[in-house]
């Protein structure tokens, strides 16, 4: 054999290698993220006792997901998780007793063209109606009335969260994902932080955060100090605090969108690792596959395009303390996402 030939062979067994090699490690990475996602049955735990879901003809997703996407509007469910579990949880303000609460409870309505969606915050303190919900280990809980919106999770899990969530909008949620403290914190981290403008100075040692009015740049304990603070804020309430939730919302869209993350691969690995390491979904969503398959029919929704309300709401007759929908205005806002 000639010694260019010999050169040939063996760039080409190199480039074989290096193939071979990053076939493994992509495999080996698609594993890693999809074994990140814990996943719950939420639809075989509820069965036919829900809102209609509309049958559009479904539109394949070029991502190829395991089930294609629906071509009709999407409603999914989305939880902050105020996670009692592990260590980084509890130094970021979970505490040291066990179970979670639902700290926080948007609807994410997305059209059905997917170029414009509404967030729609549940305030935590709102009084409710929650029905008898299924338990993974039998029987099922008891339904009770004037009950907080955020007791759904804590007695009955994602299930009970999402049925409360469909009796109080009479909306059929398609979808439900949950981020705890440090899954929350870690994705601001691999985004490299956010930019938020107050109006406001802030200065809660509950939440652990004193910023100036002004604009800053927030790493993810910081920002995640933010989407919880609380008694820092003119009024203590509820409501403001998500005000400065929506603004948070709002700022990590517009990081997303012009992170780059295509061009950057080890930057999308880590934003994806960080995504999907505290990440709780229904089984539709529960793969790396079904996420991305969602997040390309996304690539068409800017930020602008997004709009952030909170259910209407006022101070309960029998405890200021709380909030009751505010009729007929959440009834109006709930039909306007059908």
């Amino acid at each position: 054999m000639s010694g260019r030939s010999r050169v040939v062979r063996i760039a080409g067994l190199a480039l074989a290698g290096a193939l071979l090699l990053g076939v493994a490690a992509a495999g080996w990475a698609y594993r890693h993220l999809s074994g990140n996602i814990t996943g719950v049955d939420i639809d075989g735990a509820l069965g036919d006792d829900r809102p209609v879901r509309p049958a559009p003809a479904p539109a394949p997703s070029a991502a190829g997901p395991a089930e294609p996407l629906p071509a009709g509007p999407l409603n999914i469910l989305v939880l902050g998780s105020d996670s009692r579990g592990g260590e980084e949880n509890r130094r970021l303000g979970g505490g040291d007793s066990e179970g979670a609460r639902s700290d926080t409870a948007m609807v994410v309505h997305l059209d059905a063209g997917r170029t414009g969606a509404t967030v729609v915050s549940i305030p935590r303190d709102t009084l409710v109606t929650r029905p008898s919900c299924p338990l993974p280990t039998g029987g099922a809980t008891r339904a009770a009335h004037q009950v907080m919106f955020n007791t759904a999770y804590a007695v009955g899990g994602p299930v009970c969260a999402v049925k409360t969530a469909e009796s109080l909008t009479g909306l059929r949620m398609d979808h439900y994902l949950k981020i705890d403290f440090a899954g929350f914190a870690g994705l601001v981290d691999a985004l490299g932080g956010v930019t938020v403008t107050l109006d406001e100075d802030i200065d809660d040692d509950k939440s652990h955060l004193s910023l100036a009015a002004g604009t800053h740049h927030l790493d993810g304990t910081r920002a995640l100090g933010l989407a919880r603070t609380r008694h820092g804020l003119a009024g203590g309430s509820d409501l403001a605090r998500i005000e400065l939730q929506h603004k948070l919302v709002t700022a990590l869209l517009e990081q997303v969108t012009s992170a780059g993350l295509l061009t950057d691969p080890a930057r999308l690995y880590r934003v994806a690792d960080a995504a999907t390491e505290s990440l709780t979904t229904d089984t539709g969503l529960d793969s790396l596959g079904e996420l991305v398959g969602l997040g390309r029919s996304l690539r068409g929704l800017s930020a602008t395009a997004v709009r952030t309300v909170t259910m209407p709401v006022v101070p309960a007759p029998w405890d200021t303390d709380r909030v009751v929908a505010k009729e007929p205005e959440a009834t109006r806002l709930w039909a306007s996402l059908r």
